[in-house]
This record gives C-alpha cells, structure tokens and sequence, in this order.
C-alpha cells in the first residue's frame, strides 16, 4: 500500500477493505485484527481503526472484542439492496434528465460507447468498471443529494454480484442495450420514458443478480 497519500489513507485503506470484503477476499465469519490488517495492508493502525470503525457503520463488520468479525453481503441484504435500488434509480435518471447539461451528456455517451468498445474487446473487468460509471455518473447528474447518497454505496455493495452477471454472455448484451436506449432517451430529455426503462433495468438486473447469488454464496 506503498502508493497510498498520507491526507487520503484512511479512506483508501476503507476503500481496499470494504472492495475485499465484499468480492469476498474476506469470508463471512472471518476476524480481522488491527495487527493482521498492518501486516497485510503495510500501513499503520491508525488509518485502519478509522477504516474498522467505518466498515462496522456500513454494518460489513461487527466488533468481538477479539477483533472484527466479517459480515459481509448476505442474500437478504442483496435482495434489499436491489428492492432500494429499484424504487430509486428511476428518480435518479429522472432528475439527470431533468437537470441534463451538454457537458454531462457528453460524459454519459462517452461511457456508453467505452462500455461497447470494451464488449467488442470480450473485457468483462473493464465492462464493469464502465457500468459502475454509467449508474454513478447518473446519480452525480442527478444533482439530487440524497439520492446519490442512497445509491452510491448501494452499486459498491453489489459489485460482486454485478461482476458474475457480467460474465454472462446474454446479460452483458442485454445491460447494452438498456444502457444505451436509457442514454438516448435521457438525449431526447425524455424523463419519464429514462425513467422507465431504468426501472425495467434494474428490474432485469435484479433478476440476473439474485439468479447468482446461491451459486456465489
């Protein structure tokens, strides 16, 4: 963790575990240590106390008194964190149509189209990488503080999933096309229609997570 910044480590050092945690580097149940987490990461304790103090918040860890134990993303939450997601997306894309600006339409189509040129490269890391910009970008645009709030840390906490369903051929297809007619609609600052099919995405995207999530554990 030698490239990490001094003003900025705690949140990198929160950043690294709650991504292991939730791809699963970390199993469910597994105690993680101030001392263990200093040999590993190459830090000192005081960025991962504050790290360890955030993640409890985020409910992936819970204190023993022997350390922390690993919670992670269970199936439950999953499902509700797709039923959140499903309920509030379509507002997001609403209000980033709404609030559209040249600027922003211009780096949503950029996404857009990298996430096709990625597909046409069979780059299923990079496709995903492109589909958290696309969801995150939207909330930004969105300019709905509360939404991107909700939201954000909600695409982080799936992204395990997200990955697996990615690799699926069909699906990855699928996300392209509804990525782009959602982006077009946006373009013709059409907000109800941006909305629906958002809905209907995440509804597909729901559908494909949850159909993964046994085979995952």
């Amino acid at each position: 963790m030698k490239s990490y910044k001094t003003s900025s480590l705690a949140d990198q050092v929160f950043e690294r575990l709650e991504t292991d945690i939730i791809r699963g580097v970390y199993a469910r149940g597994e105690i993680l240590t101030e001392l263990k987490l200093v040999e590993q990461l190459g830090v000192s304790r005081t960025p991962i106390r504050e790290a360890l103090r955030r993640l409890e918040q985020e409910r992936l860890i819970e204190e023993t008194g022997k350390g922390s134990r690993v919670l992670g993303i269970t199936a439950d939450d999953l499902l509700d964190i797709m039923n959140i997601r499903l309920n509030v997306e379509g507002l997001a894309t609403y209000y980033a149509t709404v609030n559209m600006t040249e600027e922003g339409l211009r780096q949503l189509e950029h996404v857009v189209d990298l996430q096709e040129f990625y597909y046409s490269k069979k780059d299923a890391e990079h496709i995903r990488v492109m589909d958290d910009q696309f969801h995150e970008l939207i909330c930004r645009l969105s300019k709905r503080t509360v939404i991107a709030d909700t939201l954000m840390p909600l695409h982080r906490k799936t992204q395990r999933y997200r990955k697996a369903s990615i690799e699926n051929k069909n699906r990855t297809e699928a996300v392209l096309r509804e990525h782009r007619a959602i982006f077009e609609a946006i373009k013709a600052g059409d907000a109800e229609l941006a909305q629906r099919l958002t809905v209907e995405h995440i509804q597909n995207a729901k559908q494909s997570v949850m159909e993964r999530v046994n085979n995952l554990g």
